[in-house]
C-alpha cells in the first residue's frame, strides 16, 4: 500500500510539472512587437500627446502579436505609465477584441479613427476620455516607462462600456488573464 501511495504522488507531480511546463511555455511564445518601437527603446514622437505643452502626434501605436494561447476567450491592450505622480497613468485601455485578432494599425485607438476589430471598446484613461492619450510628461523629469500590455483573457468580453474607468477594468483583467504579452518603451522631455 505505501508503495502504490508513493507511486501515486511521484505521477501527480510528474503531470503537475509537466502541466505548469506547457503553460509556460505557452506564455513564452505569446508576444508583441511594433514596427515603430522596440522594447527598452524610445517611444516615437507619433506616440506622444499633441497638447499640454507636449508636441507629438498623438497616435496610438500599430502593435501586432502571436496567436494567444488556447482558451482566450478575448484580448485587451493597455498602455501604463508607472512613473506618473499619484500611482501611475492610464493612457490607454481597448478591450473585447476578437482572440483571433493579431494587429492593429497605427492611430486606430484615436476618437474618430477607424473602428477598432469586431466592436472593441475603449475605456477612459487617465486623460478622461475613450481613446489613446499619447505620453506627456512634467519637462525636466526623468524618462517615463510607456508599459504597452496585450492581454489574452478567459472571458469572452468584459462588462463595461466606454465610460468604464481605468481601475475597474484594469482589476478585471488582472482576474481574467491567461498570458500577457508587453513592450515597455520611454519618453522623457
Amino acid at each position: 500500500m505505501k508503495r502504490g501511495f508513493q507511486f501515486c504522488i511521484v505521477l501527480l507531480v510528474a503531470v503537475l510539472a509537466f502541466a505548469f511546463a506547457h503553460r509556460a511555455d505557452a506564455e513564452e511564445k505569446f508576444t508583441v512587437t511594433s514596427p515603430e518601437m522596440t522594447d527598452g527603446g524610445a517611444l516615437p514622437l507619433a506616440q506622444v500627446m499633441n497638447g499640454f505643452g507636449c508636441q507629438g502626434a498623438n497616435r496610438s501605436p500599430p502593435l501586432a502579436w502571436s496567436t494567444p494561447p488556447p482558451g482566450t476567450g478575448s484580448l485587451a491592450i493597455t498602455m501604463f505609465d508607472p512613473d506618473a505622480p499619484g500611482g501611475g497613468w492610464w493612457h490607454w485601455i481597448v478591450f473585447n477584441l476578437p482572440p483571433g485578432t493579431t494587429e492593429i494599425t497605427e492611430s486606430q485607438g484615436a476618437q474618430g479613427a477607424a473602428p477598432l476589430p469586431g466592436g472593441a471598446v475603449q475605456g477612459r484613461n487617465d486623460f478622461g476620455t475613450s481613446g489613446y492619450g499619447g505620453a506627456c510628461p512634467h519637462i525636466g523629469s526623468l524618462a517615463h516607462h510607456y508599459v504597452i500590455t496585450i492581454w489574452a483573457l478567459d472571458a469572452a468580453a468584459l462588462p463595461f462600456d466606454a465610460q468604464a474607468k481605468d481601475a475597474s477594468i484594469a482589476a478585471f483583467l488582472a482576474q481574467h488573464e491567461i498570458a500577457k504579452a508587453t513592450i515597455t518603451v520611454s519618453y522623457g522631455r
